[in-house]
């Protein structure tokens, strides 16, 4: 089994298709948790200031569609007896809405997930109370009951605004439902924290080990609560490195197989990597994808994994855009190491997909790019609606296409003038237009299809990590 990649595309079919029964030590999901709201992707100016860009990165709802007629299904012609009974009796109790979509979506996954663990293994299922309940008894269905450990409470610390406003006690904690696959040989490494200051053991003589951590988590906070914490990464669900050592480093052991479903920005697979662990992450869009990349490449410069599900030629490319555009906008941003932009709007600019930066003064100030995509026909027209926007914004503009460029279209790129560096003393055409295929013939520097002097990655990143090392974890 490959390891140490990341695959685009539904967890569900990439577990069939891709991991082997018992193959996999630890499973760790922070799956959607049906809040019928949506998360955007939020960015930084490259100063570190607080940006308006921001993207919806996914959104956090699920509905009794076909899909869900589909996974309802499965579950009762194929899954064990006493999952399908539990789900047939949970659907006729409360009906086929919303929130029996998303538990039946969710135990497909799980009965998947149940076969590629190890005996020998754990799942870390991250949730919160208004789920909690529900998925416990999906998972004592699947696992059996006497494999249910513990439930961890972990305060995050973080109190939205909406959240204090609200009629009811403030909420601050999500749930981790731990469970194992056999109750023989399980791996588990008691994790410590460190005695209170001036303790002094009972009787003398040196101190043991520290306190043993109990199920209940408040010295891990989440990196939404301090502005200037490295790890913010814009994904407002995301969670802090601390968290998943912890569970990686007590659940699982140096060169052990770590699995992430439900990927998001990578906080796993980046932890996993960090304490020397194997790793898989799983996420159904190209916009996680390309985040979880970017951030590998920058935390572990030299680091060699595999990215699967990816365009890789012309014609997945262009399967990939007739698909779904705005997964193909995505696609071809960040092989430019760029921003993607939310999907246009009424009234908002026509064809800006992206925008990156590169330093441009001596003393750092930036000139910012544009990026324009399209995967149909296209026209000269359209690399005139980009210099518009170019001449607004005082920017550069990259018209990326699917299509080989016309004569017209490079006229008329051509027409828009050139700009000249004053760091670099170099003079670049305003408007570049760059064909899918130039990306791809140089996927490992975007920079020289550009003809850049230097671009500024997609989104802030954690600083460089080293590889394999385990550190004392969970410590304020």
């Amino acid at each position: 089994m490959e390891t140490n990649v990341l695959y685009y595309g539904d967890n569900l079919r990439i577990l069939r298709d891709h991991i082997p029964t018992h193959s996999v030590d630890l499973i760790y999901l922070d799956p959607p948790f049906n809040s019928k709201k949506e998360y955007n992707l939020l960015f930084t100016e490259p100063t570190g200031g607080a940006s308006r860009a921001q993207v919806t990165a996914f959104e956090d709802s699920w509905r009794w569609d076909e899909s869900a007629c589909l996974a309802y299904a499965q579950i009762i012609e194929r899954a064990p007896a006493q999952v399908s009974s539990l789900i047939s009796a949970l659907c006729s109790a409360l009906g086929r809405n919303d929130l029996t979509a998303y538990l039946v979506m969710m135990t497909v996954r799980l009965i998947e997930l149940e076969r590629v663990l190890k005996d020998t293994g754990s799942i870390y299922l991250h949730c919160d109370p208004a789920a909690s309940h529900y998925l416990k008894v999906v998972l004592d269905a699947i696992f059996g009951p006497r494999s249910f450990r513990r439930e961890v409470i972990w305060r995050s610390g973080w109190v939205s605004g909406f959240k204090a406003a609200a009629k009811n006690w403030v909420r601050n904690h999500d749930v981790l439902l731990y469970y194992v696959k056999s109750l023989n040989d399980v791996t588990f490494n008691k994790q410590y924290a460190p005695h209170p200051p001036g303790y002094q053991r009972r009787g003398g003589g040196e101190n043991p080990a520290g306190v043993a951590l109990d199920d209940v988590w408040t010295d891990i906070y989440s990196p939404w609560i301090m502005s200037f914490s490295q790890e913010k990464l814009g994904y407002l669900t995301q969670k802090p490195i601390a968290l998943l050592e912890r569970i990686i480093a007590a659940s699982s052991n140096p060169n052990d197989v770590v699995l992430d479903p439900f990927c998001g920005c990578g906080t796993a697979v980046h932890a996993a990597q960090k304490l020397g662990r194997r790793w898989i992450g799983i996420d159904i869009t190209h916009l996680a994808v390309a985040l979880m990349r970017s951030r590998m490449e920058r935390a572990f410069p030299g680091l060699s994994f595999t990215v699967h599900g990816e365009p890789a030629d012309i014609e997945s490319a262009r399967a990939l855009f007739e698909m779904d555009a705005h997964q193909f906008q995505w696609w071809a941003v960040s092989l430019l190491r760029g921003q993607p932009t939310q999907p246009e709007k009424k009234g908002g600019d026509r064809g800006v997909d992206g925008r990156l930066v590169f330093v441009d003064q001596p003393d750092g100030t930036v000139k910012r790019v544009v990026i324009s995509v399209k995967g149909g026909t296209t026209g000269p027209s359209h690399v005139r609606d980009l210099h518009g926007v170019c001449d607004r914004e005082d920017a550069l503009g990259i018209f990326v296409c699917l299509q080989e460029p016309t004569r017209e279209m490079s006229a008329a790129a051509a027409a828009a003038g050139t700009y000249t560096s004053p760091l670099y003393q170099r003079t670049l055409q305003k408007i570049q237009i760059v064909t899918i295929r130039e990306l791809f013939a140089n996927q490992n520097d975007p920079r020289a299809a550009l003809r850049l002097p230097m671009t500024q990655p997609f989104l802030p990143t954690a600083r460089r990590e080293s590889v394999g090392v385990q550190t004392e974890l969970g410590i304020p």
